[in-house]
């Protein structure tokens, strides 16, 4: 973590690589029976990635780290889109999931707070005990009682925390407050609007496919301007034809 100046108060934030993020499958109703958008994240060395996941993120031109899948409406979700932290907006409220800190075998009194016994006479090495579990009657523990167990290393979810600061050339964004998981682990943000996407390779040509015609068109322009002056002189011709077929005629009929 580290911390910002936000006007004149200094608040603890969380900076989070959040991109860019390629979309690297879809799927819909028709072919797989339920809506959902693959995004994949990072980049992984060619000699670690083997030959079927090549073919799978040939479409998209990329070979990500890791690749998840989230059930959303796809309808304007392309293979080969991008998302950028430009999606979010500075003052927007959002939630992170990650999986905590795992943190092996652990007492009640770490992992559940609580007091412990008793330091007076009579009570020895009983101070982090768990106490009774329950009464005689029915002879068995209860579902859910906290007792000693493993600890961390589970999906948590903090939710309403606030973009700070957001850096689009880093792909950076600031988010105030802890959030689950060790340094370098993997998080999923969840903000409200809509989600904001770069074009894709195939769009951008698209667009600039008529700007070459139109160039095209430029030069050949000169060559079309000479049919048309041909066009305008062949009137002419006809006309000294016909007048000369009449002025013929006319000398035939006098006689």
């Amino acid at each position: 973590m580290t911390q910002l100046w936000v006007n004149d108060k200094v608040v603890a934030v969380t900076p989070v690589l959040a991109g860019p993020c390629t979309v690297t499958q879809v799927k819909t109703e028709s072919t797989d029976a339920y809506e959902a958008v693959q995004i994949a994240f990072g980049v992984r060395r060619e000699k670690n990635i083997n030959k079927p996941q090549r073919g799978h993120f040939k479409k998209a031109a990329v070979l990500p780290k890791v690749a998840r899948e989230f059930r959303t409406t796809t309808a304007d979700l392309k293979v080969g889109d991008v998302i950028t932290v430009g999606t979010f907006v500075v003052g927007d409220e959002i939630d992170v999931s990650g999986t905590s800190k795992g943190k092996g075998f652990q007492g009640v009194v770490k992992r559940h707070g609580f007091a412990g016994g008793r330091k007076s006479h009579g009570n020895k090495d009983q101070l982090r005990m768990p106490g009774s579990v329950g009464a005689k009657g029915p002879a068995h523990i209860f579902k859910g009682m906290r007792m000693a167990g493993q600890m961390g290393n589970e999906s948590v979810t903090v939710k309403n925390l606030t973009v700070i600061a957001i850096d689009e050339e880093q792909n950076l964004i600031y988010i105030k407050g802890a959030i689950p998981g060790a340094i370098n682990s993997l998080v999923a943000i969840k903000g409200p609007g809509e989600l904001k996407i770069n074009l894709t390779a195939k769009e951008e040509i698209k667009e600039e496919a008529p700007i070459a015609e139109t160039e095209e068109k430029t030069e050949e322009a000169p060559l079309e301007e000479v049919k048309e002056e041909v066009k305008e002189e062949a009137p002419l011709v006809e006309e000294k034809t016909e007048e000369k077929v009449e002025a013929e005629a006319a000398p035939a009929d006098a006689k």
